[in-house]
This record gives C-alpha cells, sequence and structure tokens, in this order.
C-alpha cells in the first residue's frame, strides 16, 4: 500500500532543501519533476537530492505549455531538458509535461525518448499559497493505494505564493495521515501505473481559465 509524494518545477536553492529536509524528518523519500535550466543554474542541489535516494524524473527544460508548440520546438525543450539532467548522471524515465497538459506530439516524443508521461491523482494546488491544513483536508479523502500527490519545491509561472513554506509545512502531516491510512510515502517505480496527464483538465478548464494553474 502505497503513495507517492511528488514535487515540481525545481530544483530552487532554497525549497528544494528544505522540502528535502522535511522528507528526511519523515524519514520518506519522494520524486522531483525538474526543469533542464534549473538543474543547469543548480546542479549540486540535484546532487543533494539524489543522494538522499529520492528520484530525480524530467519537467522539461523551461516550463512550456506543449499545445503551443511545433514539434521542432517541443522535441528541442525535451532534448534540451534530457541533456541537462544527464549533466548530473541522469537518464529519467518519466516525463511530467508542464502543466500536465500534452499536445498532439506528446506521447510520440515521449515514446521516442523511452519516457513515460506521468500525471498525478491528487493536487495540492499548493501555488495558490494555500495553508497546510487546508491542502491536507482537501487531498486527504483520495489518499488511496496508488495515489500521487503533486506539490511543487519550485516557484512556477502562475504561482500566487512568493515561498513554498507551506509545503514544506505540509510534508509532515501528510505522511502522518497517509500512514494512518495504511500507506508508506515512496518514490515513483517504474512500474507505477500513472495517468499521463493532469486529471483535472478538461476543455472547459482550456477555454475557462486553465491558464492559471501551475504544475
Amino acid at each position: 500500500m502505497r503513495v507517492a509524494l511528488t514535487f515540481d518545477d525545481g530544483p530552487d536553492p532554497d525549497w528544494t532543501l528544505a522540502v528535502l529536509a522535511a522528507l528526511a524528518a519523515a524519514g520518506v523519500t519522494a520524486t522531483f519533476f525538474v526543469l533542464g535550466e534549473r538543474v543547469a543554474a543548480h546542479p549540486g542541489v540535484v546532487r543533494r537530492t539524489l543522494a538522499a535516494g529520492h528520484a530525480v524524473e524530467l519537467h522539461g527544460f523551461r516550463h512550456l505549455r506543449q499545445p503551443e508548440l511545433s514539434v521542432a520546438e517541443a522535441r528541442a525543450d525535451l532534448d534540451a531538458g534530457l541533456a541537462a539532467l544527464a549533466t548530473v548522471g541522469v537518464a529519467p524515465g518519466r516525463w511530467r509535461l508542464p502543466w500536465g497538459q500534452p499536445a498532439s506530439h506528446s506521447a510520440a516524443l515521449a515514446d521516442a525518448a523511452g519516457l513515460a508521461l506521468t500525471g498525478w491523482t491528487l493536487d495540492t494546488h499548493d501555488w495558490r499559497g494555500d495553508g497546510a491544513a487546508a491542502m491536507l483536508a482537501a487531498i486527504a479523502p483520495g489518499l488511496v493505494d496508488g495515489a500521487v500527490v503533486l506539490a511543487h519545491d519550485g516557484l512556477g509561472p502562475g504561482a500566487r505564493r512568493t515561498d513554498a513554506a507551506e509545503t514544506v509545512a505540509l510534508i509532515g502531516p501528510l505522511v502522518a495521515a497517509a500512514r494512518a491510512a495504511g500507506l508508506e510515502p515512496a518514490a515513483l517505480g517504474a512500474a507505477w501505473p500513472v495517468p499521463p496527464g493532469n486529471p483535472e483538465l478538461t476543455s472547459a478548464h482550456v477555454n475557462g481559465g486553465w491558464e492559471g494553474r501551475q504544475a
């Protein structure tokens, strides 16, 4: 019985390290979906993440919306992200698209690179600046075997917060709630079944204000 804790938009020289400390205090591992341009800026943070036993996967080189990119542009961003991860010794097996928003070419690009498109099942919406208690109350009903929790250790486009302090504060109570439900937090394994994109993404979101969401 497992639940995955996942974090997007890092590495951040301040908040990724704070998240790592909170995860260590809770005695759990997680999966970090990183941006290549931030890997290039903060390679030491990625190395510390790996040394602590966490998984590092790809979010992209930049935080770009796939449907707004041509195939060539999307491939170039993907290749740049993979190259950045290679500099810290990471060959990712998963790719979480920014906003969990695929384009018609995303699946083929992922397949060609040997990557599994990876979404989530529970969204903390921490980018809004919600408090830790409110985030836990919102996601607690969905803490079931195989759940994948989305949070952010970086401040990406659309964020309404100026720090990730409430995300850090959420980790301990979230781990406790998961364990109370008989679930052990763990990093995503290769065989873990995960939706390929954002489960909340519908045409209504795209046409009616989706742009504010962050992932």
